[in-house]
């Protein structure tokens, strides 16, 4: 199995983009790993802690290639981001910070998915559907929408993702994004669009033009396609 890919991230109407994304194509190897953060809207530095998170995870990655993909690997990667979260925010005087994170690794034929916070993962079938999605960590605080896991500074204890493995198939698509996406169209569209008979960069065209004319936040995907 194969794989390729796009990639699409703008700042909006926001002043500034404090998502952050990698991608790592380790085809030789049959892997392939994405990692989409958002960095936390009204904290300090969201922008500095999205990108540590993204670098850290997609190092750790890198140095253990060898390791097969499963729930300790991801767990410990995710540790190794929460403690630089922690030292980013102590070299800048204790700052607050935050960010969301989700990831696929592909190994072989199958995807591990994790995720913390509302940044969302969904995998779609020709022919299925969708076949998961990602469920937010999200609850309401007098009607405001807050978000309950992510990671944070000096919170390790609100860092821990969920994750699922699903083994892939020619054709499936997956779909990793910041709520500044999926927020700025209706999800039978997001599905509709993702399944297009068209190359990626065509359906990141579509969300792109959705997002500048209906969004108002932040916008990032990585689009993938098993063939």
């Amino acid at each position: 199995m194969e794989i390729r890919y796009a990639t699409i991230s703008k700042t909006g109407r926001r002043h500034n983009n404090e998502d952050a994304y990698k991608v790592i194509d380790m085809s030789p190897n049959n892997r392939f790993l994405g990692i989409v953060c958002d960095g936390m809207g009204g904290h300090s530095f969201g922008e500095t802690a999205s990108e540590t998170v993204c670098n850290t995870i997609s190092d750790f990655w890198k140095k253990h290639i060898s390791t097969p993909d499963c729930d300790s690997k991801v767990k410990l990667a995710c540790k190794k981001a929460s403690c630089a979260i922690d030292q980013k925010a102590f070299e800048l005087h204790h700052a607050e910070m935050g960010t969301t994170m989700v990831m696929v690794s592909i190994e072989n034929e199958v995807a591990t998915i994790a995720h913390i916070g509302d940044s969302r993962c969904y995998v779609q079938r020709p022919g299925d559907g969708l076949l998961y999605q990602t469920k937010d960590h999200i609850r309401f605080d007098f009607g405001w929408e807050i978000v309950a896991k992510c990671f944070f500074s000096y919170r390790p204890e609100v860092a821990v993702p969920d994750i699922r493995q699903i083994k892939l198939q020619t054709g499936d698509r997956i779909l990793l994004c910041s709520d500044g996406l999926y927020k700025s169209m209706a999800p039978n569209i997001l599905q509709a669009r993702m399944m297009d008979d068209k190359p990626l960069v065509e359906i990141l065209d579509v969300y792109d033009y959705l997002c500048e004319k209906q969004g108002d936040d932040n916008y990032t995907a990585i689009l993938i396609e098993c063939f």
